[in-house]
């Protein structure tokens, strides 16, 4: 996969809006408020950013745009929820440690977190197409926590990992981690559909309401069909794990096979996936798509959007209601991976 430059995306000619922006953590905690309303704790850790309005319901009939009074992201009309599971690290000793995340590169001063992407066609064309806004109450999930062979991952052309050089590192993507240490860390990557019924705010399996065209990376996406005709932003997510610390093949498994797993209790990588619930105030994110500006230049004085630094977003945090250790250790996986690793165990 090829990604541009803000340079070469600028002279490639007249183009629609495009967002690119850092958000800091704003809850680490297992919660899941699509996949699992209400349930405290939720089957694994997730690692969220974005508005305060982060709880374990979110009921859809709320709007968290309205409700929400800050936010980890830059742009501070975006009150939206992101969040992935977490990365860990299995030692040879069994035990396990959190892997951390790098600060969005582009936004000096933020905490850990993750990049997010609002396209409308690819990096080095948006096209002429009307974008639609998505809409309050509006949520959606990528990818599957049961997801368990190769074969199934690669349909899943959004989800895929890099193996970072540097943390400027794109492009050699796979749909399994690395198999070997990785200079600067892992970046996890995830791309939602964008072409919506036109109807549901969300769906049974949360992903039914929207159709994917995507042809992996920042490409250009088919068109909509029939069933799914309205095309909205292109949703994607960065998340940069630093598994730097872990580079010493000493701590491996002995066999050599890579120890990193998700909080799914998953450790081939195939398991990745996101979900998504939008919290743009009033008409922000639609303004933002029927602007021509691209990247940060969407935001200040200048911009179709407000901004906020980075020590505003890092203030910005949700108290967890889950109160148990996450920065690993034994009884953090053996408690509720059981259930689910127990057959492959052969328990």
């Amino acid at each position: 996969m090829k990604r541009f430059s803000l340079l070469a995306v600028a002279l490639a000619g007249p183009c629609q809006a495009a967002l690119r922006f850092g958000c800091s953590s704003v809850s680490v905690q297992r919660l899941d408020p699509l996949v699992e309303p209400g349930s405290v704790p939720s089957a694994h850790v997730h690692q969220i950013v974005g508005g305060n309005a982060f709880n374990a319901t979110m009921d859809p009939k709320i709007d968290i745009g309205e409700t929400a009074t800050c936010t980890t992201c830059v742009f501070s009309e975006d009150f939206s929820n992101y969040w992935t599971a977490v990365l860990y690290f299995r030692a040879r000793n069994g035990t396990y440690k959190r892997v951390p995340q790098y600060a969005n590169a582009i936004t000096q001063g933020a905490r850990a977190g993750m990049t997010v992407y609002y396209t409308q066609e690819s990096f080095t064309s948006n096209g002429n197409q009307k974008i639609t806004a998505f809409k309050p109450g509006f949520r959606m999930t990528v990818g599957s926590p049961t997801t368990d062979t190769k074969e199934q991952a690669v349909k899943h052309k959004g989800l895929r990992y890099t193996c970072l050089q540097t943390i400027l590192t794109r492009g050699s993507e796979t749909p399994d981690f690395p198999a070997e240490p990785c200079p600067a860390g892992i970046m996890a990557i995830h791309h939602f559909p964008a072409c919506w019924d036109g109807k549901n705010l969300d769906s049974p399996d949360h992903q039914s309401h929207m159709f994917s065209t995507d042809q992996g990376g920042f490409r250009t996406a088919g068109p909509c069909p029939a069933s799914h005709p309205v095309r909205m932003p292109q949703v994607a997510y960065e998340t940069m794990w630093n598994t730097t610390q872990f580079n010493d093949k000493s701590l491996w498994p002995e066999d050599g096979s890579q120890p990193f797993v998700w909080s799914t209790g998953e450790d081939r990588g195939y398991s990745t996936h996101a979900d998504y619930l939008f919290g743009w105030k009033g008409d922000a994110l639609q303004r933002a798509m029927d602007s021509s500006c691209m990247f940060q230049a969407c935001g200040g004085p200048k911009g179709v959007l407000k901004i906020q630094s980075a020590e505003e977003m890092n203030k910005c945090a949700v108290k967890s209601t889950v109160t148990e250790p996450i920065d690993g250790c034994e009884f953090l996986f053996s408690s509720f991976f059981f259930l689910q690793l127990g057959p492959k165990l052969g328990a």
